[in-house]
């Protein structure tokens, strides 16, 4: 059955959302739709103004036989700030204390609501990288990787303390906490990641960086490139962060438990964003 301009273009725009990063032929429409290559085009003009008026991407046209239309998600610096700005409104509540100076992020982190638009803007900061896969630690960090990796479409994977069973033989490594200056352990499935893949590291919350550095030289093990570092949350303190490049949503700025005060402002994210 033929559809409608106005069905084709909600449908449209819904594919290309749920398919970021992928080059959909203008003959794949077609045949979707029944409608000529001609009106397909026109369709796409309306819906790249659509998503340009929104902040929310852009869509890439590829010439040739083989070309087609890529989705780009990208939210606008405006867009990326205000969700951020709220964020930080949210989580300044003296409640949210946690011992050591860190605060309660689960149930934030555990919202699709609030975890979607994060990975949208991380999307964005990174959309020019090359990145075929994003890594994280478990386990908290594990919903916000995920949706990163959603927004540029690619797989993730996730380093743990231990080896499992099912995830068949490991490389270790050991680390030094940024924090306690403890020695800890992290293992990543040698199936993970293929050799000189670009990966692009994400965590939830960063002290001095001993966790991210820890990544870093496991990434050495599988001679694989480090596309870029994307943390929800750094503290701000009198110790030297042991990663120098990374982009940060917040800041922890300021934490007083005895007067219940809590300071989160952006982080260094606005320099990064077009």
């Amino acid at each position: 059955m033929k559809i409608r301009r106005s069905g084709r273009l909600v449908d449209m725009t819904r594919y290309l959302l749920d398919h970021p990063h992928q080059l959909v032929s203008l003959s794949m429409f077609s045949s979707r739709y029944k409608a000529a290559k001609s009106s397909i085009s026109e369709d796409l003009v309306i819906v790249s103004e659509m998503l340009a008026h929104d902040g929310t991407g852009k869509l890439v046209t590829v010439p040739g036989a083989a070309g087609g239309v890529m989705f780009i998600p990208g939210w606008s610096k405006d867009k990326s700030l205000s969700m951020i700005d709220g964020l930080c409104d949210q989580l300044s509540k003296p409640e949210r204390l946690l011992p050591g100076g860190y605060l309660y992020l689960t149930d934030v982190l555990g919202n699709p609501r609030q975890v979607k638009p994060m990975g949208q803007v991380f999307a964005s900061v990174f959309a020019d990288r090359k990145v075929d896969v994003v890594m994280t630690i478990a386990t908290k960090g594990i919903p916000l990787a995920y949706a990163v990796a959603e927004q540029l479409g690619v797989p993730f994977v996730i380093v743990r303390s231990d080896s499992r069973v099912t995830e068949g033989s490991t490389v270790s490594i050991n680390y030094v906490s940024g924090s306690s200056k403890a020695i800890r352990t992290m293992a990543l499935a040698r199936r993970s990641l293929p050799r000189g893949a670009n990966v692009l590291l994400i965590d939830d919350f960063m002290k001095a960086g001993g966790t991210i550095r820890g990544m870093m030289s496991l990434l050495n093990e599988f001679e694989a490139n480090l596309a870029g570092v994307g943390v929800l949350m750094e503290a701000e303190g009198a110790e030297k962060k042991m990663v120098s490049e990374y982009v940060s949503l917040m800041k922890l700025t300021n934490v007083d438990s005895d007067e219940g005060l809590v300071t989160i402002s952006r982080g260094n994210v606005e320099q990064f964003l077009k």
